[in-house]
């Protein structure tokens, strides 16, 4: 046996790393006679994520901006709550933590934006105060509703974890598009039916839209998650090419991923994925100034073909591209009863909530009623009859504080003082991400704009189509953080250079000799 402290020490650490190991595999392999319980999950997911803290570490705010957009489920926690959420929570904790260690990581600072944001924070913990309390069913609590609160909170806090560090113009593109790609995996929801059963455990992580096997037909049967895949794609392909990049750049595939892209958005049956995504590509065409290029002819020309051609087959298309064209005039297209008929009632069914709430406002007008639910409340939205209650006000997503609708999702809720702060959110937001497009450097244009074009846009849905402060928030954080982080703050106006003032000097003109005036007295030849 060797004598060298080299080798003992080395030795020594050896026997630690497998005594560790020992103890861990025995711990687990207990842990694993029940593995589904909480106790078993929560020691695994904290030993899974202490092995990849490094990672963390090192990629905590890229990592944050891909789960931004996916709808990955952390089923091993209590409530199960979305990726992105737990994200958020730990690349903050990391950005705070550089924050009291170095000195020279800072956040970026944006007061404009800043102040709104915590007095809608304060806003919120005051009414949640006053009004039960933020109680979480999955914790065992009378109360119900907090998970909204806890949604609306991590969300506002989300755009300070993006502020934490800034984006090198060199990556600026890379993160835009990460933030929409994560949305791609929405198409896994839909394949619940076609999935074999060892692939099942996909979807304790993604939850299912269609779950019946025999019910699923394609182009009957509404892919929500398809539909938004599709526009995480179109979204994606803009931030990174812009649309010139798509149109002009000579790349074939391009322009025809885009298009299958936005076929696919009517699988999902959804009239406003359709409508948003119009909205932005042309805005978008607009303000990149492609309507001074040759590409407007041919946008012209192919946007009268597809008219022409849905005109005479609109009845003859799949239900869910009917019912994804439903916004237009009956007398525009002539689709089937049933496509009309589903959309008008869908559309009737939130005027009547609408309708029956707006007379609630006056008395939260003052102190809204926030999302806490009490139990009598979520036995009536438990019970699948509620859904036809006679008053619209007590309609399961009303008493849930879903009322598709954006204004009402605030002032509801938190009465005028959060309608007051969020309106100043809402101001001071735009007004950064118009000052960050109409400032932006050349490199940063395309990027820009296209942000401020995505905003604009949901902007507009929020306030006038559809809109929930508690879930939509993160829409508005995340952007206007994005923003932010690739711009270091806000753009100011390029200083213009000083003119140069040239001294007017009184010297005479040399000429030459052949036509200088002879001196006085001088003898001519």
């Amino acid at each position: 046996m060797t004598n060298d402290p080299a080798s003992i020490a080395a030795f020594l650490r050896s026997l630690i790393v497998y005594a560790v190991c020992a103890v861990l595999a025995i711990v687990l392999g207990v842990l694993m006679t029940n593995p589904l319980t909480y106790s078993s999950l929560g020691f695994v997911g904290f030993l899974c994520a202490f092995l990849i803290l490094p990672i963390f570490l090192k990629w905590h705010h890229p990592l944050m901006i891909f789960c931004w957009g996916t709808p990955i489920s952390v089923f091993f926690l209590k409530g199960s709550p979305q990726l992105c959420l737990v994200m958020i929570a730990i690349s903050l904790g990391i950005s705070i933590a550089e924050r009291t260690l170095t000195t020279h990581r800072q956040f970026i600072k944006v007061p404009q934006v800043t102040w709104p944001l915590l007095c809608l924070v304060g806003v919120v913990l005051v009414t949640a105060k006053l009004t039960g309390g933020i109680g979480l069913k999955a914790f065992g609590s009378d109360v119900y509703g907090g998970k909204k609160y806890v949604f609306l909170i991590v969300a506002i806090f989300g755009y300070f974890a993006l502020t934490a560090l800034p984006i090198p113009p060199q990556k600026a593109r890379l993160y835009v598009t990460l933030y929409f790609l994560g949305g791609i995996l929405g198409f896994i929801e839909d394949l619940y039916p076609l999935t074999p059963h060892f692939l099942s455990p996909i979807f304790w992580f993604i939850h299912p839209q269609t779950i019946d096997p025999d019910g699923f037909q394609l182009g009957v049967t509404r892919l929500a998650g398809t539909g938004w895949a599709a526009t995480a794609v179109v979204n994606a392909m803009i931030a990174y090419y812009g649309l010139r990049g798509i149109f002009l750049a000579g790349k074939l595939w391009r322009p025809i991923v885009f298009f299958i892209a936005m076929l696919l958005i009517f699988l999902g049956g959804y009239r406003s994925a359709l409508v948003l995504t119009l909205a932005v590509v042309i805005l978008q065409f607009f303000l990149e100034g492609l309507h001074r290029t040759r590409l407007l002819i041919v946008a012209v020309i192919f946007s009268l073909a597809c008219i022409g051609t849905s005109i005479p087959l609109a009845s003859k298309l799949p239900y869910t591209f009917q019912r994804t064209l439903a916004f237009l005039p009956a007398g525009w297209l002539h689709l089937s009863s049933d496509a009309r008929a589903d959309a008008q009632g869908s559309l009737d069914w939130r005027e009547d909530m609408w309708k029956a709430l707006l007379p609630q406002i006056p008395k939260h007008l003052l102190l809204g009623k926030g999302y806490a639910i009490s139990m009598e409340d979520f036995a009536i939205i438990s019970e699948s009859q509620s859904i036809h209650s006679v008053d619209a006000a007590q309609d399961p997503l009303a008493l849930s504080s879903d009322y598709h609708n954006g204004p009402l999702s605030v002032i509801l809720p938190f009465g005028i003082w959060g309608a007051l702060a969020f309106s100043w959110f809402l101001v001071a937001s735009v007004w950064v991400m118009y000052r960050n497009y109409r400032y932006s450097p050349p490199e940063l244009k395309t990027l820009n704009t296209f942000l401020f074009t995505v905003y604009v846009v949901a902007t507009i849905d929020f306030l006038f189509l559809f809109g929930g402060l508690a879930d939509g928030m993160s829409g508005f954080s995340g952007l206007l953080g994005l923003s932010v982080c690739i711009n270091r703050g806000v753009r100011r106006v390029p200083p213009q250079p000083a003119p140069v003032n040239i001294p007017f000097s009184r010297a005479r003109t040399q000429l030459p000799p052949a036509f200088r005036r002879p001196a006085p007295g001088a003898r001519l030849g």
